[in-house]
């Protein structure tokens, strides 16, 4: 048996340091403690503080994750390693996650479709794909979400407004054509597709 001498609060927070006989046991969410009504004096069992540290780390976990997503979207990938980053065990992690998919707050096709909408802007088709497979989207999602969101045109004209803004106050010289070409290849453009915007360019000056 373990008995509860102190339960100290942690700032102007929601979370408190739990002490079973006079030795830190960890720090708990307000929520858990107020569930099982505790209080200094109580004694347990060692099963039943296990089982509370357990449930005190799912129930953290989840609101951290939750905290995330409301404040921005995030793939299924990036959830994980954010809480992985906090130090949160794999079995809480795996919880949260399937509980915050459940309710919505995670979805890697709407994810991977606003992703695209944001940046098609500023960043090719292959560099999209790139940045959502590092992400954690499937390749089979992206490419759908690609097809059916962008196209070859686009794609072009995306480029030309790009290139023009790139090109503005400067010489059609040798050395600018090798600095468009590696900066537009940086990018994820072929080189078929930045050498006619080279020329399109180039021909109007």
């Amino acid at each position: 048996m373990k008995t509860i001498t102190e339960i100290k609060k942690i700032g102007k927070g929601l979370r408190y340091n739990l002490y079973l006989d006079d030795q830190f046991f960890g720090v708990y969410e307000a929520e858990i403690l107020a569930r099982h009504c505790l209080k200094t004096g109580q004694s347990f069992d060692d099963q039943f503080f296990e089982d509370l540290k357990i449930e005190n780390g799912d129930y953290a976990c989840f609101n951290r994750g939750l905290s995330l997503l409301e404040k921005s979207m995030k793939s299924e990938k990036m959830l994980k390693d954010y809480l992985r980053e906090k130090g949160y065990p794999k079995a809480c992690i795996e919880k949260a996650v399937n509980k915050l998919s459940e309710y919505g707050y995670i979805d890697d096709q709407a994810f991977c479709e606003n992703y695209i909408n944001s940046y098609s802007s500023s960043k090719s088709k292959r560099k999209l794909k790139y940045d959502l497979l590092s992400k954690g989207i499937k390749e089979d999602i992206i490419d759908e979400k690609l097809e059916n969101l962008l196209n070859e045109d686009l794609e072009r004209g995306k480029l030309q407004l790009l290139a023009e803004k790139y090109m503005k106050n400067k010489e059609f010289d040798l050395k600018n054509k090798q600095k468009f070409y590696n900066h537009f290849a940086g990018k994820g453009y072929d080189y078929g597709m930045i050498s006619n915007a080279w020329e399109e360019l180039n021909g109007r000056n």
